[in-house]
């Protein structure tokens, strides 16, 4: 996976938009301006890159414990954000594809009702 792909993936889904709310290197993806997905662009571009997402704690707990490729969130709250490393070769893209889906649906599953309705 690359950044375009990735960048691709986010974009397609209902109400996204993108933003640099922090600094010109951390591409941050929301859907009704709830962040869900989030990366730095200098160390995807060393080979060192991840993506923050957001995750059901129980969850992010199991798949911690069962990846060494998925760590608690960089710089975010250990509990319901993990970051995904996917340049170590141990994920598919198809599974990180998956926890992008995954992270959307927990932003989205805690919209109001009436927003909800209307993604």
């Amino acid at each position: 996976m690359n950044i375009e792909d990735y960048r691709d993936y986010c974009m397609s889904k209902k109400q996204v938009t993108e933003h640099f709310p922090f600094d010109d290197d951390v591409l941050v993806f929301k859907v009704c301006n709830k962040m869900f997905a989030l990366a730095s662009l200098s160390r995807w571009e060393k080979g060192e890159g991840f993506i923050n997402l957001k995750c059901d704690p129980e969850y992010a707990t199991e798949l911690r414990a069962e990846y060494d490729s998925i760590k608690p969130g960089y710089h975010m709250h250990k509990k319901s954000w993990n970051s995904v490393y996917f340049h170590t070769g141990e994920l598919t893209v198809k599974f990180i594809l998956e926890l992008i889906d995954h992270s959307y649906e927990e932003i989205v599953k805690g919209l109001p009702k009436k927003v909800r309705d209307s993604i």
